[in-house]
């Protein structure tokens, strides 16, 4: 079937004039842009308005209270020519807003002032708290002001994950602020956990001359008047660990870690940690506390459940992912799971280079890839990754010393430390393990990352003199655990990516996503036609210059968007006054 006119898409050169004059009609509506952005006190939030009037009866109207709320305009529905409803939301709570020409006390006419009012603006209301005759909680006002103007059409939907995390705010706007809210909680949880149990919060440099406490790439700045070269932390756990030298026995920093590595669906140069250092304890007693702590969140999400019920997670049979968080957890040690999968015996010695030519040939054989360069460490970590299959919640412990530069070693096994890994949907989630606190192991340690360094591995680490020094000073015995709160968000917020669960995550840069259209470029619209109007000229922003190629895919990027929006707002539309010619005539008398 052919499609008729009006189903056919728009051109790239109409969505963005069509855009354009709608910005170009806003401006000029406002009038004076000195005065279109007035203050405004509101006496209440709308949630505290809905907690003090919603034992009013139906039909009930205190025309004796005056009250002042704002929020933004999600819709505007007309019921004749004096009668106007507004869905206002602030902070995710929706009140009905019931504007009766027979109430209006501004200096503008009833229809002027309401014609000015469109969906995404914000607006402040004073007003009487009332419910409508069928019983739903609204403020009827004297006066609607126009606090700040929506000037783009605000889409009814918004499902584009590119334009969601580059727009954040429109993500907000549209979607709602759920998966954040929830992930603030999951902080304040977190927090409290370690304070209940006599943790105290600091807070270490994010720029450090040397970078340590974990194996990863660092960023590089510097430092303009001491002219030196920095580096962004990559973990806390050195500075902790002086704390814990200098008598602070349990420390905790919640904060942003930077690692100059790739970006995917579990990973982001700039993310959130937990780290805490808790002396007199070992990975054992960690690992008591970490299912403590998770177990907590998730029956808080599930109501008391061990299962977590994922629809957005999935199973290699695109099945939804259930999870299975029932005390105690799996216990795998690292070198006899690999036996195990591989079938043979791994040397007791893992630092010569004979064990590194053995587990190079396994890796070979069981086509596990690794990068240059192909280190003993890297090998080891990549084999644990490529069997690995921990769905339901996993402690892999036992790591080697190769592998663990800053974990302390088991009194009866030097090659081998005390530290685990928590798995979960074979996704990395927690790491810790007891501290290596005997400074000559340390520097020992540290010259094997040299080595590997030497070799061509840019996530070794370096040397870190002055750290061993504050170990000599002595280190109680003492255990230490970082927890990434992404991914935890991710898990408890039903998220895949990890750029979903944070506000501004790293992406490549782009042009603005709303074009704005030379002044000459752009037709008046019939409106401003019809009255012989100009649009009022705007301050064009600097662009950022693209090619050729690049504008038009930009171009057709944005028309195909505006137009799914665009329908969708049609049929909305058409809905709404469907619902108004039904229900509202009963309201107006």
């Amino acid at each position: 079937m052919e499609p008729t006119p009006q189903q056919e898409p728009q051109s790239v050169e109409t969505a963005v004039l069509e855009d354009q004059r709608y910005f170009q009609e806003r401006l000029t509506s406002m009038g004076n842009i000195e005065q279109a952005y007035p203050k405004f006190s509101n006496s209440l939030s709308i949630a505290e308005f809905r907690a003090k009037y919603e034992s009013l009866e139906n039909g009930a109207h205190d025309e004796s209270i005056i009250e002042c709320l704002a929020g933004r305009v999600y819709s505007k529905r007309e019921s004749g020519k004096k009668l106007v409803f507004y869905q206002l939301q602030q902070r995710g709570v929706a009140l009905q807003v019931m504007a009766d020409a027979r109430l209006h006390a501004m200096e503008k006419s009833f229809r002027d002032q309401h014609a000015l009012v469109h969906r995404g603006d914000i607006i402040g209301i004073r007003g009487h708290p009332g419910k409508s005759r069928r019983g739903e909680l609204s403020i009827f006002p004297t006066e609607v002001h126009i606090l700040a103007p929506c000037l783009h059409m605000l889409p009814r939907q918004l499902r584009d994950k590119e334009i969601m995390r580059r727009q954040r705010y429109l993500d907000l706007m549209i979607n709602g602020c759920d998966t954040f809210i929830k992930r603030s909680h999951v902080v304040r949880t977190m927090r409290r956990f370690l304070e209940d149990r006599g943790f105290y919060e600091v807070e270490t440099p994010t720029q450090e001359v040397l970078p340590g406490g974990a194996s990863a790439k660092p960023f590089m700045t510097h430092h303009n008047e001491l002219d030196l070269d920095l580096y962004l932390r990559i973990a806390p756990e050195l500075y902790l660990k002086r704390l814990i030298v200098g008598g602070m026995d349990r420390v905790f920093e919640i904060g942003r870690l930077y690692r100059n590595e790739g970006i995917d669906m579990t990973h982001n140069p700039e993310f959130t940690t937990c780290e805490f250092y808790m002396a007199f304890a070992d990975y054992n007693d960690l690992m008591d506390l970490t299912e403590e702590l998770v177990c907590q969140m998730v029956h808080e999400i599930t109501g008391g459940s061990d299962i977590l019920e994922l629809k957005n997670f999935k199973k290699a049979d695109g099945s939804p992912l259930s999870i299975n968080f029932a005390r105690p957890w799996r216990r795998l040690p690292f070198i006899p799971t690999l036996e195990e999968k591989t079938g043979v015996t791994f040397p007791a010695q893992l630092d010569t280079d004979e064990a590194r030519d053995f587990i190079d040939r396994l890796c070979v054989e069981h086509n596990v890839q690794v990068t240059n360069p192909r280190t003993t460490g890297r090998m080891l970590d990549k084999m644990l990754d490529h069997f690995c299959d921990c769905i339901d919640p996993t402690f892999v412990t036992d790591h080697p010393a190769i592998l663990s530069p800053l974990a302390k070693y088991k009194p009866d096994n030097p090659q081998i430390t005390e530290r685990f890994e928590l798995m979960i949907n074979n996704i990395e989630f927690c790491n810790a393990y007891t501290e290596l606190n005997n400074p000559l192991v340390q520097r020992a340690r540290f010259s094997q990352q040299a080595k590997a360094k030497a070799q061509g591995d840019d996530e070794a680490q370096f040397f870190d003199e002055d750290f061993c020094v504050a170990l000599e000073y002595g280190l109680p015995p003492t255990a230490g655990w970082g927890l990434g709160i992404d991914r935890l968000a991710m898990l408890l917020t039903d998220n895949p990516a990890i750029q979903d669960v944070i506000l501004f995550p790293t992406m490549r840069p782009q042009a603005p996503a709303t074009l704005v259209v030379p002044q000459e470029d752009a037709e008046p619209s019939a409106a401003n036609a019809k009255k012989g109007a100009k649009p009022a000229a705007a301050a064009q922003p600097e662009q950022p210059k693209l090619n050729k190629k690049a504008r038009r895919a930009l171009a057709k990027a944005e028309a195909a968007a505006k137009y799914k929006a665009e329908q969708a707002a049609r049929a909305a539309e058409a809905a709404e006054v469907a619902e108004a010619a039904e229900t509202q005539p009963a309201e107006e008398n």
